[in-house]
């Protein structure tokens, strides 16, 4: 077993895993650790625990101390600082005629680099912009892009719910969502009802898919054959949160519209299958 502590380095992100050397701290300490980046103040986010040496992947980095004042008077000097950088890398990314939009700037916390962050529609060749950048800054560049799931997290704002970014608010990392997700819960596959303001799946489709993909184990899909109390016939709708089922009867007429059953009322013979098409991967491929 061994002793580690989490702590974050930005207000919604990842936790990472270091050793605390006896040090007790608590949830909101700042602390001094050494990243892959070079030295870095984080916030702690999860005080000390015991963790089995099987589910830590690699040895742990050591805190180096914890914030002083002087330290975190640092942290709210690289703030302003990165404003200041930021005017300055728009003004170049304008004098160099580039196709890229800065997202946000970070200055590390020994101040050996500086990360900007953009977006653009495919690759950008920013080696000159590099190249200027470092003369005026003299220190280190890396100019990274993001995608626009990230955008949304690092700015921040309003979902069409009406609430703040799920990503920006509480989500640490990214869940993979799907198109299947969006079919399997019966939502309308329209690119405006089904995707978020970033322009891609929203977030929370993943959130009751759990249950969800329990209620299909139990409920026909649509294209199953079932057997009613007026006979057989084919799921043609279903209703997973009521759980009823709209069958088109095999001996009903043409033009008689389909009746309702509770799941209970119903046997299956046959069940059907969600899949996403060609045609919809096609259409809205790009939105996962």
């Amino acid at each position: 077993m061994a002793e580690i502590i989490g702590v974050r380095f930005k207000d919604v992100g990842k936790v990472y895993y270091f050793d605390p050397l006896g040090n007790k701290l608590q949830v909101g300490n700042m602390v001094i650790v050494e990243t892959a980046r070079g030295l870095e103040c984080g916030e702690v986010a999860m005080a000390n625990k015991e963790m089995s040496d099987e589910s830590l992947n690699h040895p742990l980095k050591p805190l180096i101390r914890i914030a002083t004042e002087k330290d975190l008077n640092h942290v709210a000097e690289n703030r302003i600082k990165e404003k200041q950088a930021r005017k300055i890398c728009e003004q170049k990314i304008a004098a160099h005629g580039l196709k890229m939009k800065l997202v946000n700037v970070e200055y590390t916390f020994d101040n050996s680099k500086i990360i900007f962050y953009f977006t653009a529609d495919g690759r950008v060749d920013f080696r000159a912009l590099v190249k200027d950048l470092a003369s005026v800054f003299r220190t280190r560049i890396e100019l990274r892009q993001i995608g626009v799931r990230d955008e949304a997290k690092m700015l921040g704002g309003l979902g069409i719910c009406g609430r703040p970014f799920c990503c920006n608010r509480f989500m640490g990392e990214f869940q993979p969502v799907s198109i299947k997700m969006a079919k399997e819960q019966g939502l309308s596959l329209s690119p405006v009802k089904i995707s978020g303001t970033c322009g891609r799946l929203m977030c929370c489709l993943k959130y009751e898919q759990e249950a969800y993909t329990d209620l299909l184990k139990h409920t026909p899909k649509v294209g199953a054959i079932v057997n009613t109390p007026e006979g057989r016939g084919l799921v043609v709708e279903n209703n997973l949160i009521a759980r009823t089922l709209k069958v088109k009867l095999d001996n009903a007429p043409a033009d008689v519209a389909p009746k309702t059953y509770t799941v209970r009322q119903c046997k299956l013979v046959k069940d059907g299958y969600i899949r996403v098409n060609k045609k919809e991967l096609e259409q809205l491929g790009s939105l996962e």
